[in-house]
């Protein structure tokens, strides 16, 4: 029911998962990222504990190949699942179980991986792959953006259109971008309308948040209003 790419950019240690479906709130589901460890995407009638356990699995040092086959050792339904994972390494693995719905199927490559089910067909996994090998000089999350409109026009998932997500980590405990479609048309370009939103608004500010470096983040509230003065904002803090 669904389709996706994980990848990891060595350049900036990002991991993210870019994912789509003819379902309701994929991103609640189906992608997982932790940082400095790796990037799972868990499927076909999804069962989510296969992720945190398939990421612990990276963070001791498994294979993605290992770690997903021990996550799926104690589900009875791995059958009908779907999960693949890429590690820092670049390193890369899936699981299409047998019984999953036609057409499915993964390709896992260095630095990324695409896997789905329930598609139109094979040009939907090999168009998503091939946009994202095209695409690097593009940013990341641009690069999954293109991936998925690659695959989308291949034919996407066979239901419809409904939900898509994208979800990426860096250094921090927490993603840097957590975007999320959850019911729409035409999932895909609302998502590349949030990407382009959180360019203009998000990006260029995650540095002045709490962060590892600086578990306050920029709180100095003269400057801050300054900067609202500035844009011709009215607020200002209580002193």
């Amino acid at each position: 029911m669904t389709w996706s790419i994980v990848a990891h950019d060595p350049g900036t240690g990002a991991f993210a998962v870019a994912v789509s479906t003819c379902n309701f709130a994929v991103g609640a589901s189906c992608p997982f990222v932790r940082s400095g460890v790796g990037a799972v995407s868990t499927q076909s009638f999804t069962n989510r504990y296969l992720a945190p356990a398939i990421l612990d699995g990276l963070e001791r040092g498994l294979h993605p190949a290992e770690a997903i086959e021990g996550a799926l050792v104690g589900d009875r339904g791995r059958g009908i699942r779907q999960v693949h994972a890429v590690d820092r390494h670049g390193n890369s693995a899936a699981w299409t179980g047998n019984n999953c719905v036609e057409w499915c199927g993964d390709s896992p490559q260095q630095g990324f991986s695409v896997a789905g089910n329930m598609l139109a067909g094979e040009a939907v996994v090999a168009g998503t792959a091939a946009a994202y090998a095209a695409g690097a000089a593009l940013p990341l999350p641009e690069r999954l953006m293109a991936a998925m409109e690659a695959g989308q026009a291949a034919g996407g998932d066979k239901r419809g259109k409904q939900s898509a997500a994208m979800l990426l980590t860096t250094i921090e405990d927490f993603p840097d971008l957590n975007l999320r479609v959850d019911d729409h048309p035409e999932p895909l370009p609302e998502l590349r309308r949030m990407l382009g939103i959180w360019r203009v608004m998000r990006a260029p500010t995650l540095h002045e948040a709490p962060r590892k470096a600086d578990p306050s983040g920029h709180c100095d509230i003269d400057a801050i209003e300054a900067g609202w003065i500035a844009r011709g904002v009215t607020l200002r803090f209580r002193r």
